[in-house]
C-alpha cells in the first residue's frame, strides 16, 4: 500500500507542475499494473483529454465513439467504471471481440485540463454518456438544446446491460457482454458491399506497420536486399493511400543509412534493441499502428485472411495509382519486396515465378494493373484447390476469382463461361479496380480530413516527385547505384528546408 501512495503522490506532483497538464501514459500504465498485480480489472477504455482528444478520436477506424465524461473522485463514477469496462472489453483494444465498430473512452472532467473541453460538451453531471461518429466529435460540443446534432446523449446506460442494449438499438446489432473473440459466425461478408473497401485503409497501415515488424523480426535487411526495400519504400512514399504512412516512408528513406546501417545485425548490434536499432522504434504508419486487429480482412477464424489479404490490398491499390513511366519500375519493386520479404517460402515462390514469366518490360500502368489482377486470381485459383482438399479455408471468405459477379456484373462477358474459364471485359475490369482500390478505399480518410499537415506534405510531394526521378531504372545496376547515392542529397534537402520555414502554429 505504501509503494501505491508513493507512485500516486509522484504522479500528483507531476500532474501539477509546469510541464506536466495531465497523466502521461506511461503514468497510465504504472497504475493500471498496480491495478493488475493487486488482482483488479483492466482498463479498456481510452482515456482521452483536451490535448489529444481531437487526434485520438479523429484518428480511429471506429464508426463510431462513445466517451464517458466523468471525475475521479466521483462516487458513482467509481461504481460505474467495471459496468463501462464490460462494454468496452468487446471493442477496444488487440483483443477486442468486435474491433473496429465503437471507440470507448473516457475523459476525467476533475483535470484542469479537460476543463473546457468538458464545457464544451454540457458536463453538468457525472458520468454522462455521449454517442455519434467520431468526425462530429472532432472540434466540436453538444449543447442540450442542440436540434439535429450527430452527437447523441445515452440517456439509458447506467449498467453494462442496459448500455450495450443502447448501442444495439443503434446499430442494429446482438451485441453480448459474453461475446468472445472470433466466435463469431454471424459476420458479415463484404464480398458484395464496394463501400465496405473504405474500411481497408486501416488495414492497409496494419499491414505495412506489420510486414517492418516482421522484416526487422527476421533480420532480413541485408547487403544484398538493401536496394530493393529502398525500391519500395520510393513507391511507397509517392502511393501508399495512407497519408501518414507516406510520410513514415518518406522519414525512413531520407534516414535509411541511420535507420539501416550495413552493420545493423552485427555482434556489437545486437544489445541495441535486439539489434533492431533505431528503425525498431520507428513506427512508420504512426502512433497506434499496428493495432492488433483487422477490420476489411478480418477473417471468420482467428488464422484466416488478415496480413495477406491486407499485402494485396496494398499492392492493388499501389497499382492503380501510378503513372504509365512508373510501370515497369512498380513492378520490380513489388517483385523484389514479395521474394525478398515475405516469408511463406511456397506463396514467395509462386509469386516469383509469375514475376518471371514476364517478358518483356511493362509500357503502362494499365497493363501493371491487368497483370496484378490476373496474378493474385491464380494465386487464388491455386489456393482454392488446397484449401477445399485440406480444409483450411474460411468458410465466410473462400478463394474467388476475383471479382465477383456481385461487385463488377460487367466486367464478365456474356459469354462469360468458356471451359471452367471467365472471358473478361478487360477495360471493365481496369476501371472496377480504379475505383475499388483506388477513389473507394481512401474514401473514408479524405471524408474524416483529420490528417491534415500541408507544409509537410507540400515537402512529400516535392520527395515523392525526386524518389521517382532517382528511382526509375535504366537498368538494375544503375538503379541501385543512383538509389544508394541519393540518400545524401534527399536527407539535405529535407533537413534544409525544415529549417528554412517557420514554425507553424496550431
Amino acid at each position: 500500500m505504501s509503494q501505491v501512495l508513493l507512485v500516486l503522490n509522484l504522479l500528483s506532483l507531476l500532474s501539477l507542475s509546469s510541464g506536466a497538464t495531465s497523466l502521461s501514459l506511461g503514468s497510465r500504465s504504472i497504475l493500471r499494473a498496480i491495478d493488475n498485480e493487486n488482482g483488479g480489472p483492466h482498463d479498456y477504455a481510452v482515456d482521452l483529454n483536451a490535448s489529444n482528444f481531437d487526434s485520438v478520436i479523429g484518428d480511429t477506424p471506429a464508426t463510431f465513439a462513445v466517451v464517458e465524461f466523468f471525475a475521479h473522485w466521483c462516487p458513482a463514477c467509481r461504481n460505474y467504471k467495471p459496468h463501462y469496462e464490460k462494454v468496452a472489453r468487446l471493442f477496444n483494444g488487440p483483443d477486442a471481440v468486435h474491433p473496429g465498430i465503437i471507440l470507448m473512452s473516457r475523459v476525467d472532467c476533475a483535470l484542469k485540463i479537460n476543463t473546457k473541453l468538458c464545457d464544451k460538451f454540457s458536463v453538468v453531471h457525472y458520468p454522462m454518456l455521449f454517442w455519434g461518429p467520431p468526425a462530429k466529435f472532432v472540434a466540436g460540443g453538444w449543447e442540450p438544446k442542440q436540434e439535429k446534432s450527430e452527437i447523441r446523449l445515452i440517456d439509458d446506460g447506467r449498467t453494462a446491460d442496459r448500455l450495450i442494449n443502447w448501442i444495439n438499438k443503434q446499430t442494429d446489432s446482438s451485441f453480448g457482454l459474453d461475446d468472445e473473440k472470433f466466435e463469431n459466425e454471424h459476420l458479415s461478408s463484404n464480398v458484395s458491399d464496394p463501400v465496405q473497401i473504405a474500411r481497408a485503409v486501416y488495414d492497409v497501415e496494419e499491414v505495412t506497420s506489420t510486414a517492418f515488424e516482421i522484416i526487422l523480426e527476421h533480420k532480413m535487411i541485408k547487403s544484398e536486399t538493401r536496394a530493393s526495400l529502398i525500391k519500395f519504400l520510393q513507391l511507397l512514399v509517392a502511393h501508399h493511400p495512407s497519408r501518414r504512412c507516406r510520410r513514415g516512408s518518406a522519414d525512413v528513406l531520407v534516414n535509411f543509412d541511420d535507420l539501416c546501417p550495413l552493420d545493423m545485425w552485427s555482434p556489437s548490434k545486437q544489445g541495441d534493441n535486439n539489434g533492431e536499432g533505431t528503425l525498431g522504434n520507428f513506427q512508420i504508419c504512426g502512433k497506434g499502428v499496428p493495432r492488433g486487429y483487422w477490420m476489411f480482412c478480418r477473417g471468420s477464424k482467428n488464422d484466416t485472411r488478415g496480413f495477406s489479404c491486407g499485402l494485396w490490398v496494398l499492392l492493388h491499390s499501389l497499382s492503380v495509382r501510378i503513372e504509365d513511366g512508373e510501370s515497369q519500375f512498380a513492378f520490380t519493386a513489388i517483385c523484389e519486396f514479395v521474394h525478398n520479404f515475405f516469408v511463406c517460402e511456397e506463396c514467395r515462390q509462386h509469386f516469383y515465378d509469375m514475376c518471371s514469366s514476364v517478358s518483356s518490360p511493362f509500357k503502362t500502368s494499365r497493363d501493371f494493373a491487368l497483370w496484378l489482377w490476373s496474378a493474385h486470381n491464380k494465386v487464388n485459383e491455386r489456393l482454392f484447390k488446397e484449401e477445399a482438399f485440406l480444409g483450411t479455408g474460411d468458410p465466410k471468405f473462400p478463394k474467388m476469382i476475383w471479382p465477383p459477379k456481385q461487385l463488377c456484373s460487367s466486367c464478365r462477358l456474356s459469354q462469360s463461361e468458356k471451359n471452367n474459364g471467365i472471358d473478361w471485359d478487360q477495360e471493365e475490369v481496369l476501371k472496377f479496380l480504379t475505383n475499388y482500390y483506388g477513389k473507394i478505399l481512401v474514401s473514408l480518410r479524405k471524408d474524416k480530413k483529420n490528417l491534415g499537415n500541408d507544409r509537410f506534405d507540400g515537402f512529400l510531394e516535392d520527395l515523392a516527385v525526386s524518389a521517382n526521378a532517382v528511382a526509375v531504372p535504366l537498368g538494375a545496376a544503375l538503379a541501385i547505384a543512383v538509389a544508394s547515392c541519393a540518400f545524401g542529397a534527399l536527407a539535405c534537402c529535407w533537413r534544409s528546408q525544415q529549417k528554412s520555414r517557420k514554425p507553424r502554429r496550431s
